[in-house]
């Protein structure tokens, strides 16, 4: 059965009328509903804390678009430099500085060496330890008690 006939057959049947008990029921059903209608109406025209939220950050982030694709940019130009730079600086990672004992104790070669072509054996004064005595410091008790 095509649509057209469907309708043809559909218009050649007279309209009945509803029975009077079903009007008002229906009625009575729709007075009901209608302030739930309303209440879910106030809600859907009242949107929630976290929409709120959103939509506020959006219209915040978005405000220039092209300078965050610019920032995203400089990120990934920095991201991809230093990706480069670590290729090239595992070599010098490789290299490890010498131990601070054979540090020193080189040093002190060195040292010596440049003491002995100087035609210095005597160590300097520097390098001998200090050794003051201890001050008297009964002279000044007694300078404070003539006072």
């Amino acid at each position: 059965m095509k649509p057209d006939d469907f309708e043809k057959r559909l218009q050649s049947q007279p309209m009945r009328q509803l029975p009077t008990e079903w009007r008002a029921q229906i009625l009575q059903g729709a007075k009901q509903s209608a302030p739930l209608a309303r209440r879910s109406a106030a809600k859907a025209a009242r949107p929630s804390l976290l929409s709120t939220i959103i939509s506020q950050l959006s219209t915040i982030l978005w405000l220039k678009p092209a300078a965050w694709a610019s920032l995203a940019a400089v990120w990934i130009a920095i991201f991809a430099l230093q990706s480069t730079s670590q290729k090239h600086s595992g070599t010098v990672a490789t290299v490890s500085a010498p131990r601070p004992s054979t540090f020193f104790m080189s040093l002190k070669d060195e040292q010596q060496t440049l003491v002995e072509l100087m035609g210095n054996n005597q160590p300097d004064d520097m390098d001998q330890p200090r050794h003051a005595g201890p001050k008297p410091r009964s002279e000044l008790r007694s300078r404070y008690r003539a006072v």
